[in-house]
């Protein structure tokens, strides 16, 4: 699986191991955004999530070349770092960590996620808003609400919001130019042409 390159964008996703939940209460979801923010914020910023009951979806840009190498001082340049496939293992360091957690608090062995996250660059302006709006409309598509604003564990409401967010917020109502185009355009029915790349 190539590296996570600096600068892009991506649709990450993944799923739990067979017909089990990665969350089965309210506290596992603080606790994997908690998590999140530890391991991936040093390498990527978060423009869209949404996090299900067994599997989630996010939208990040990995970050520049300067703030990687800066991020991992011991590699002095960034053929190493990517050699050392240091953006990977930090999303693999957040699976290990919460699954260890989540096994020690429900009496569980073995693994929870499916070994290789999935990730699917982001190669159009049409694609990058579609992708946001598949993501908040997810528990839509799995039966899980009504609308896009009643699922507690995605970051539509806290981009409408003004509370404190490590999302990057600024970028993505500008990219939707401001709220109420943001709010439009989910508004919308959702069409991708590989959606059934997404159907989890």
């Amino acid at each position: 699986m190539d590296s996570l390159q600096p600068s892009s964008f991506y649709h990450i996703f993944n799923h739990a191991n067979g017909n089990e939940n990665l969350f089965r209460e309210e506290e596992n979801y603080r606790f994997f955004l908690e998590k999140y923010a530890l391991y991936i914020y040093p390498v990527a910023e978060t423009l869209a999530y949404c996090l299900m009951p067994n599997h989630f979806h996010l939208l990040v840009k990995i970050r520049s070349e300067q703030q990687l190498l800066e991020a991992f001082p011991k590699f002095k340049t960034l053929e190493k770092l990517l050699a050392a496939n240091c953006i990977g293992k930090q999303f693999s360091k957040l699976f290990s960590s919460y699954t260890q957690a989540y096994n020690k608090k429900y009496n569980r062995m073995g693994s929870l996620f499916m070994k290789n996250f999935k990730r699917q660059v982001i190669t159009s302006d049409s694609y990058f808003s579609k992708i946001i709006h598949y993501i908040h409309a997810n528990p839509l598509h799995h039966g899980f609400t009504t609308g896009v604003a009643d699922w507690r564990w995605s970051s539509y409401n806290t981009l409408l919001s003004s509370t404190d967010t490590k999302i990057n917020r600024e970028e993505v109502l500008q990219w939707f130019n401001g709220k109420k185009g943001f709010i439009q355009f989910h508004e919308q029915p959702v069409f991708l042409k590989t959606k059934n790349m997404f159907d989890e």
